[in-house]
């Protein structure tokens, strides 16, 4: 241990308190273990609530719910205390459902879940480096405002959708597409002071305007959960020179509350996410996106006159940056293909969407209608290091499937995944790659995660690397 730097021990460390990071923590402790959760800020969710990305996309695949577990559950109490209506059907027909939340309300109940669950906690900690014993990650050290403190674990998640751990442990890594760009960033922010019966009015009467099947009596105030388009007033705009934003569309979404929306629209083009100045420039740049929007929407967009904005997020929404080389690498073909897979453990409809990284413009491929793929439990694993499992954005995939699995239904399926693992591989005396998936997908199902795909019918073999470097795909 470094001179000054004081040190604690735990079973199970966690770092990061994003959504990812909290379902770990949650379900490592559910599952026996003294747990550990490390977070930058003084608060909990990520990019729920530090990037107010929302609504949640998509709990469903057609009329089928395929994420459960301890993401469902969060749903549900935040449903119970008014801090969300549930999911309920995407007007923009871009998923089945979308899950419009409360920030602020998805703070308190985070906290309240790790009090309940026993996890300890530690606030305001920035992570600077893995510890390491021999190949194994042995815990970590964190910068806090009482100087370094030094962590040590039996089992460590790196939940910083960053891959900060695994990246100073020595795990092999990738960034962005063939070139190295990623997705473009976003600053989320909420409009309040809007009335939405104005703007309904506006759809019904240009339904052309619109990327939805709802009919035209359909497009009430309550059914309009989602807008996408208003092409003709945005493209106005645009020609005028009131707003530059790279988008094509106008993009907002139902909250909880009657008169509030939130907007995501904003675009930073051609960013780095690990470059502290490039990071720099993203978040002065979407700021300034933020108040050509607010102009935009009060003068060109009905019901929006005396629109106010109720916040915007703390830190700009970062789609893509680092992802690991893990024992398996799930691809584009995978998601496509809606494969299943022996050792899965979350599912996920979401479709490939990719921004484009230099300008505006959004690809969208999408899985099998009604269909799901599944993630196998080999993308949390990293290679070349024991002892250290990987949850959130950063699991082992291209950069095409990353476009699927980054969203947060996912990732907090993924959450509970590697928190279990972590948990029970303890209990069974073997490394997390040695984990029985048998094992793990039975307690997974048995703690509501949907994984009621038979293994028997799944259609590709699991194939797990014993040299921990050759990383063998299937």
């Amino acid at each position: 241990m470094r001179e000054g730097a004081e040190m604690r021990e735990y079973d199970v460390l966690v770092v990061g308190g994003g959504n990812a990071g909290c379902a770990a923590a949650i379900a490592a402790a559910r599952t026996g273990a003294r747990v550990m959760l490390v977070e930058r800020y003084g608060f909990l969710g990520g990019t729920a609530t530090a990037s107010m990305v929302g609504p949640w996309m998509t709990f469903h695949s057609g009329d089928d719910r395929i994420v459960g577990g301890i993401a469902q559950e969060i749903v549900e109490r935040l449903v119970a205390r008014g801090g969300s209506p549930g999911h309920i059907r995407d007007a923009s027909d871009y998923v089945p459902t979308i899950t419009p939340f409360d920030p602020e309300m998805h703070k308190a109940l985070l906290f309240e879940m790790m009090r309940e669950s026993g996890v300890a906690l530690l606030l305001h900690a920035w992570f600077l480096d893995a510890v390491m014993s021999g190949e194994r990650v042995a815990g970590g050290r964190f910068a806090t405002v009482g100087g370094t403190r030094e962590i040590r674990a039996k089992r460590t998640i790196d939940a910083t959708a960053d891959a900060y751990v695994a990246a100073s442990a020595g795990v092999p890594t990738q960034q962005g597409d063939a070139r190295g760009r990623v997705q473009p960033a976003s600053l989320m922010f909420r409009l309040s002071h809007v009335d939405r019966d104005a703007l309904a009015q506006y759809v019904r009467r240009n339904p052309e305007q619109m990327r939805s099947s709802l009919k035209a009596h359909e497009r009430t105030p309550e059914a309009l959960t989602a807008v996408a388009g208003l092409y003709e007033l945005w493209q106005a705009a645009r020609e005028r020179g009131d707003v530059s934003v790279p988008r094509e569309l106008v993009s907002l979404f139902a909250t909880p509350y009657d008169d509030e929306v939130t907007v995501n629209m904003t675009r930073v083009v051609d960013v780095d996410p690990l470059d502290p100045d490039d990071l720099t420039r993203a978040e002065i740049e979407a700021r300034a996106q933020v108040m050509q929007l607010l102009a935009f929407f009060r003068r060109d967009v009905p019901g929006f006159a005396n629109a106010r904005i109720a916040a915007t997020a703390t830190q700009i929404g970062v789609r893509e940056s680092r992802r690991i080389a893990g024992e398996y690498t799930l691809t584009a073909d995978d998601v496509l293909h809606a494969r299943a897979f022996p050792d899965a453990v979350a599912r996920s409809a979401y479709p490939i969407d990719i921004h484009n990284p230099s300008s505006s413009g959004t690809t969208t491929h999408r899985p099998p209608a009604g269909g799901s793929y599944e993630i196998p439990y080999r993308c949390l694993v990293p290679l070349n290091v024991d002892d250290l499992l990987v949850a959130g954005r950063c699991i082992s995939t291209t950069h095409e499937a990353l476009a699927s699995t980054r969203l947060t239904p996912t990732v907090m399926t993924l959450g509970q995944a590697a928190g279990t693992a972590a948990a029970l591989s303890l209990h069974a005396g073997v490394g997390p790659r040695e984990l029985d998936p048998e094992r793990l997908r039975a307690r997974l199902i048995a703690d509501g995660v949907d994984l009621r795909r038979s293994s028997v019918t799944a259609n590709v073999p699991v194939t797990v690397s014993s040299s921990k470097g050759s990383g063998e795909r299937a």
